[in-house]
Parts: C-alpha cells; structure tokens; sequence
C-alpha cells in the first residue's frame, strides 16, 4: 500500500480524492484511514492501494502504527503556505517516521509532496527540504541527549537518524526520498485540474 502522511490541513484528502477521480471535492478533517485502489493512468493493468491516514495529532501514529507494515512507499503531504509556521510540527511527525524500526527495516520509498504550490506565498521544495533537514537535525540532537530512564535504558528508542558526526540530509536514509512540488487544488482553484503530475510518476515509479 501507499500510505498518505502529514498533518491536519495538509490536503490528503483532496490529494487522495483527485488522485482517485480527478475531481474536486471539499474535505473534511479525517477521523478514520480510508483506502482505495489507485490504477495509475499508463498502465491500468497495475494498482496500488492508497490509504490516507488522518493527521490529527492525536490519532496519526496509531494509524501510522497499524499500517506501517503494509507501506510500499510514502507520500508525506507538506502544506506548502503554512510550512514556515508548522515546520516544528512537521519535522517530530516525520521524524517520528523516519526512526520507527518497521519504516527502518521495509525502507518504502519516500515522497515528500510540496502541496498547495497554486498559492503565491508557497514556500518551493527546494527550500522545504533545507528547512527540515535543519529541524530534522536539531530534534536527533536533543533526541539523542534524552534521559536514560532508571534501570538505564534510553528512552528515546533504539534509531539513529542519518550519520553520527554529520548534519543530517534525506540521502543518509535507507530509503529513497523524494520532494516534488504538487497542487491538490489547482490553478484555478475547484474548477481547474490539479497540479499532481510529479505525483503521479512517483507514484507509477514504485509501483
């Protein structure tokens, strides 16, 4: 399966609907994971199931939790306008990811999609992935300093993210990552088509 990350308001739902239909639909904050099967527009002979997972805080890694073994690859979906805000929020949800042993171990291929670049104050994927290998960074650090609990084991869990003695970037991960730059709206907002064409080949790509 192909699992839909990110937090509330970053549009996997409307990502999720248009990849589905093509058409556009207002969305809801989702309470529960739904999944269909997504034939990817070259070759209808193969799909994949995509799920989108809802990115409430509170619920998002139990979701993370009962899906993550089934993940062939991961769509992270960022909102490109509000990122310069929820760039904290952003990096302790991908890192969480990112450090889980089952992602560590199955290593799907990983896509972050740069959604809402319709919107002029959008921030380009370019900049997205500085920033959260900056914060990325950061978080191993005092992630790393965590307090050992009592009977001396650390707290913090078992991963390393990326390589000791280095700064943190996507290429030191097992899996392969990827950035694209997305619009689940589209130019002309609810009318016009949506901009997932970066998407779409990923998509056909590890499928």
């Amino acid at each position: 399966a192909v699992l839909l990350l990110g937090l509330c308001d970053a549009g996997k739902t409307l990502l999720f609907a248009r990849l589905l239909s093509g058409r556009y639909r207002d969305t809801q904050t989702s309470i529960t994971d739904s999944s269909a099967v997504y034939r990817l527009s070259q070759d209808k002979s193969t799909n994949v199931t995509l799920i989108d997972l809802p990115g409430h805080e509170s619920l998002r890694l139990q979701f993370l939790e009962r899906f993550k073994a089934a993940a062939r690859a991961i769509v992270f979906v960022v909102d490109s306008v509000a990122f310069q805000r929820e760039v904290k929020d952003v990096a302790e949800f991908l890192y969480q990811v990112l450090v889980d042993s089952t992602v560590l171990r199955n290593a799907p291929a990983l896509l972050i999609a740069c959604n809402k670049q319709d919107v002029t104050m959008a921030k380009s994927a370019k900049l997205i992935q500085q920033q959260l290998e900056k914060e990325l960074n950061t978080l191993r650090v005092t992630r790393s300093a965590a307090p050992t609990s009592l009977d001396g084991s650390a707290t913090g869990g078992p991963a390393q993210l990326g390589k000791k003695g280095k700064d943190f970037d996507f290429s030191q991960l097992p899996m392969k990552v990827e950035f694209v730059e997305c619009s689940a709206r589209g130019s002309k907002g609810e009318e016009g088509e949506a901009d997932l064409e970066g998407l779409e080949k990923w998509l056909a790509k590890v499928a």
